[in-house]
């Protein structure tokens, strides 16, 4: 009988299958432990400037006064009650210029930012909830005062309605979109143990053309950056690098 036969005949050490279940029990006790240790513990919302969306986002800035006769689109009952239990904080305005142009902002603040729950109140599920049909546009990066913003662009259409939106999340000083650019954000703060706060930003306006309404857009938030205390600027817009 050659080497090889009697190599491929000769069973396994007994004790082989037990050596791997043993390295595998090591391995998810050792991964547990890591979880443990590595756990965010220090809350970036307790330790820095506290955000406070109506009073940080004045009535009146530069050309743009709040217009009560219109509220922007707000979620449903049931979303609103998991919108409630899920931010800290949130902001619905309408906005109007000197042309009769108007805006509607809001934001949500959380002073946790450390999983995906929050992706409720995106402009997907929020207007959707309300029965638009909502497109995307596309995303891009867009300069507003010092920060370079990455942005979300959505069409949102009820009827005869059509209203362009833009929008982004933030999570402490870090400008970023939902999805794998908030994901990686959340590591890199996780790695840190820190627990981030943050935000959902979102402008719209009514208009057909969707150029105009971005250009539009662009225009009030640029003066809407201004109006925002310089404490918690990059808590809104992310910092000068949109990092």
């Amino acid at each position: 009988m050659t080497t090889e036969a009697i190599r491929s005949t000769t069973p396994a050490p007994a004790g082989l299958p037990w050596l791997r279940v043993g390295v595998l029990i090591a391995c998810m006790v050792g991964a547990s432990i890591a979880g443990e240790v590595l756990r965010p513990e220090t809350r970036l919302a307790e330790i820095k400037p506290k955000i406070i969306l109506d009073k940080q986002i004045p009535e009146a800035f530069g050309d743009w006064r709040v217009d009560n006769s219109i509220r922007p689109v707000v979620p449903d009952p049931s979303l609103q009650a998991m919108l409630d239990s899920l931010y800290s904080q949130t902001l619905a305005r309408t906005y109007i210029n000197a042309q009769g142009e108007r805006v509607m902002l809001s934001i949500a603040y959380g002073s946790d930012q450390s999983n995906e729950a929050t992706a409720v109140h995106r402009p997907e599920f929020c207007y959707s909830a309300q029965g638009f049909r909502v497109r995307p546009l596309g995303k891009e990066t867009v300069q507003i005062g010092a920060s370079a913003v990455p942005v979300a662009r959505v069409l949102a259409q009820l009827g005869q309605r059509s209203e362009p939106i833009t929008y982004w999340v933030t999570l402490d000083e870090a400008a970023t979109l939902p999805g794998l650019g908030r994901k990686l954000q959340q590591i890199r703060y996780g790695l840190k143990g820190e627990i981030p706060d943050g935000m959902l930003v979102r402008v719209s306006s009514f208009s057909a053309s969707e150029a105009a309404a971005f250009r539009l857009q662009q225009g009030f938030l640029e003066q809407m950056y201004t109006a925002v205390p310089a404490d918690v600027r990059n808590r809104y817009f992310g910092s000068r690098s949109g990092g």
